[in-house]
């Protein structure tokens, strides 16, 4: 597989997601087994590039290669110079964001709301690949299948895409009527790939191994994009590349060793962001870890309580220590509290 000049180590990708795929998560997924991973949206509004948030979003301190940030919006000459401003912070990639289907984004006309209009999402197109081709970097495309039911144009945008000079796509088999409700539909993947000469990515619904290979084929794609089924389980990726080599399923990792995972990405985590937020956003990442597992649920209400570094992984640590114990594989927790959870995520 390969993105421009980049050769990446296999097909399998981490998908944007705002307030999810911050550099710590990213970096952890390429640990378990992802060849690739693109950074949160990040604003073209110039006035919010010195913000806290957004310069969190692109520091790629320790980051390997290579390094993709999405950037989102609706002009086309402010999204030219987000691409500049992220190439000279160490972006090596730029993918523009037409997937989001967030209402604070699409409000605004941005994200999956560019696939309604197609002149202007053209113009955004061409700016950002004149803004990168004289640097060498290479431009990839995220959206969704359309708008709505009645408006699948994400052949004729694709194609338009390509023409245009971007080196990949990416499709979510849904429309931003969807959301992420209903099942992803991958005859759109399916035509964009028969279609388009250039690298195609398949993402909607990628939640196990089995579903990863089923796609693959279906759709005869290049590579496969996984959003929510890597929170919580980053090493989906490991199991996945392991049925892809074998023919056979993996064992689960070592309970043990997950906590080893997630106590270095929680120090990750606290290095970007400091003891006060990092605690707070660190309470997602664990809800997802456990959720599902022995006393997942109760662990996870207490460490919601929890207002300090120390005590957060003191506790993540009891808790895992005691579920080793008593379970030396990890175990195939259910999904099915995931949606009352309490957290929330959007994938772009």
């Amino acid at each position: 597989m390969r993105i421009g000049p980049f050769d990446l180590p296999n097909n399998l990708f981490v998908a944007p997601m705002a307030g999810v795929t911050d550099r710590p998560f990213r970096m952890l997924c390429k640990r378990l087994g992802a060849g690739y991973a693109v950074s949160e949206m990040v604003t073209s509004k110039r006035e919010l590039w010195s913000s806290l948030k957004t310069s969190r979003r692109a520091d790629h301190a320790g980051e390997p290669a290579p390094i993709a940030v999405q950037i989102a919006g609706v002009d086309p000459l402010e999204m030219a110079d987000a691409a500049r401003h992220n190439i000279d912070r160490g972006a090596q990639i730029i993918d523009i964001n037409m997937g989001c289907p967030a209402k604070k984004v699409c409000n605004k006309w941005a994200g999956s709301a560019l696939m309604q209009d197609e002149t202007l999402a053209l113009s955004i197109i061409h700016a950002v690949v004149d803004a990168c081709a004289p640097r060498g970097v290479p431009v990839t495309l995220k959206m969704r299948s359309g708008w709505c039911a009645s408006h699948r144009n994400a052949l004729s945008l694709a194609l338009a895409a390509q023409d245009a000079g971007v080196a990949m796509v990416a499709v979510h088999g849904r429309t931003r009527e969807q959301g992420y409700t209903g099942q992803a539909e991958h005859d759109t993947v399916a035509a964009v790939k028969a279609a388009l000469g250039i690298p195609v990515v398949a993402n909607g619904d990628i939640d196990s191994p089995a579903s990863a290979r089923h796609v693959l084929a279906r759709t005869g794609a290049d590579a496969i994009m996984v959003g929510r089924a890597a929170q919580g389980r980053p090493w989906i990726f490991r199991e996945i590349a392991h049925l892809m080599a074998t023919g056979q399923s993996a064992p689960p990792p070592a309970t043990r060793e997950v906590q080893q995972w997630l106590r270095e990405h929680l120090h990750d985590h606290y290095d970007l962001y400091g003891e006060r937020t990092g605690v707070r956003s660190a309470r997602k990442h664990i809800g997802w870890a456990v959720r599902g597992l022995p006393g997942g649920a109760a662990f996870r209400d207490r460490m919601n309580l929890l207002e300090d570094c120390k005590s957060q992984v003191r506790a993540f640590d009891e808790y895992f220590d005691q579920l080793a114990q008593a379970h030396p594989l990890l175990p195939q927790g259910s999904t099915s509290d995931a949606a009352n959870d309490g957290t929330v995520s959007l994938a772009a």
